[in-house]
């Protein structure tokens, strides 16, 4: 699971430049703080330098992690909702790069937040739920859709070929963790992170993945608090299908 590193994370050669323009000096350094380890092998560095607070990630090559796909597509969102502002983007032959403007706020699994589920788990249901609102199907240019996201399986789809009516078409983000969820001080939504993944899909895509993170950063028992802020009731066939298919994701 992707997680909080518990000690300062070593820079990659080809990214101490970057971050040396970006973090100003001090920041061209062996090792960092990251703020984040992404499960595929990717991190994530806050950086305060010039253009004040901003974070870098860093996706070695070969990892399935495209970070001028997340650019594009945080690009296109912030016409609508509070997404972070990309800065500059690169790539060498050693992995790729991706500067962004902080948001205001703290992830949904800060300590703070983990520590009042009763706060955290509704807000994020509300929260999913104006994301879906917001951004327009028709005009988004991305997508997320069965087939789209069979084609790029890297495990066993042999069960998943026939998935189930379409329930509601919407704006996925892709990756509806708790994690990417933004809270202010009064426990509202205040921004969305990690949108490479994002495109037109069945709301029920985002939604299992949603109320499977539940379990992880909260514990049991908070689903259905989550689909109730949200506005829907269970579907069981649904969850079962878009939770499998996460699964044999890349």
């Amino acid at each position: 699971m992707s997680q909080v590193p518990s000690a300062p994370v070593p820079v990659p050669p080809s990214l101490r430049p970057v971050l040396a323009r970006w973090g100003g000096p001090g920041a061209d350094v062996p090792a960092l703080p990251a703020v984040w380890v992404n499960a595929l092998g990717g991190t994530t560095f806050a950086l305060r330098g010039p253009a004040g607070a901003v974070f870098c990630k860093w996706a070695p090559a070969g990892v399935a992690l495209d970070l001028p796909a997340e650019a594009r597509r945080s690009r296109w969102a912030a016409a609508w909702l509070p997404v972070p502002r990309v800065l500059a983007g690169g790539a060498d032959e050693h992995g790729s790069w991706l500067v962004s403007r902080a948001l205001p706020g703290r992830s949904a699994v800060d300590p703070r937040w983990r520590a009042r589920p009763q706060v955290a788990v509704p807000a994020l249901g509300r929260a999913l739920r104006r994301w879906h609102e917001a951004l327009p199907v028709r005009e988004c240019p991305f997508d997320w859709s069965v087939p789209y996201r069979l084609a790029r399986a890297v495990g066993d789809t042999a069960r998943l070929r026939t998935p189930p009516p379409v329930d509601r078409l919407v704006v996925c983000h892709g990756d509806a963790c708790s994690p990417n969820t933004l809270l202010g001080a009064d426990g509202s939504a205040v921004g969305w992170v990690d949108l490479g993944a994002l495109g037109v899909g069945d709301r029920w895509a985002d939604l299992a993945v949603a109320t499977t993170s539940l379990d992880w950063n909260y514990g049991p028992g908070w689903q259905p608090v989550f689909l109730d802020a949200y506005g829907i009731g269970e579907d069981r066939e649904r969850s079962a299908y878009y939770r499998a298919l996460w699964d044999v994701g890349p």
